[in-house]
């Protein structure tokens, strides 16, 4: 690597960058491809998709979440969103905020969409480790820059604040991809359930903190 990489926590103004690059890095995920369709292709499944993670970003200064990038120089190369370990006040004005914040989501996206994303977090969530912990919600890298370390740097800042954090007993994320499986597990990660959406495999795993 040409530069060592830098991984500063997003700010509003990093909004445009973020989007463009999560709906590049989420392209031909299946989890995406199941729920918007192929956004390289349709116009509209790509508008479903920048709204959806023009959303999430949104969510993540709403709630008690964070957005973190891996930056080469001033390039933003990757990201991840991640939901910190909740307080039951953080999670009553989570229920509002969330309401709130879907309003201009439920414009964009067509019922059908809506219910498979809510089928989604309904039987992710339904799995999740009972003890307070970090929750991976996406990490992304630029496709140009996979291969290069990005994802590696981008997680390891996230297991490493998991494990300064005396409120998270870890990390937990969801995959609907089986190739990512083996990836996690050298992180650390196990997997503790493996379900399925709609015939769409989903893995979830989880990365106790030390």
């Amino acid at each position: 690597m040409s530069s060592i990489y830098r991984v500063a926590k997003l700010t509003r103004s990093d909004k445009p960058l973020f989007v463009a690059l999560m709906s590049k890095a989420f392209a031909r995920d299946p989890l995406f491809l199941h729920v918007f369709g192929h956004s390289a292709l349709d116009g509209n499944a790509r508008r479903r998709v920048t709204a959806f993670v023009s959303f999430l970003f949104d969510k993540s200064f709403w709630l008690n979440e964070e957005t973190w990038g891996c930056f080469e120089n001033d390039n933003l190369l990757g990201a991840y969103v991640v939901e910190k370990p909740q307080a039951s006040k953080v999670q009553k004005a989570r229920d509002l905020w969330l309401l709130w914040g879907l309003i201009p989501l439920l414009i964009h996206l067509p019922g059908t969409t809506l219910r498979r994303l809510n089928s989604y977090m309904r039987i992710t969530r339904s799995v999740a480790p009972s003890s307070s912990h970090h929750y991976l919600i996406m990490i992304g890298v630029e496709p140009q820059s996979q291969g290069k370390g990005v994802g590696t740097t981008l997680l390891s800042h996230l297991l490493n604040a998991a494990e300064r954090d005396p409120e998270s007993h870890g990390v937990a994320l969801d995959t609907e991809n089986h190739e990512n499986v083996d990836l996690y597990r050298r992180f650390g990660f196990t997997l503790t359930e493996e379900t399925q959406i709609d015939q769409l495999p989903v893995y979830c795993m989880f990365y106790p903190a030390q």
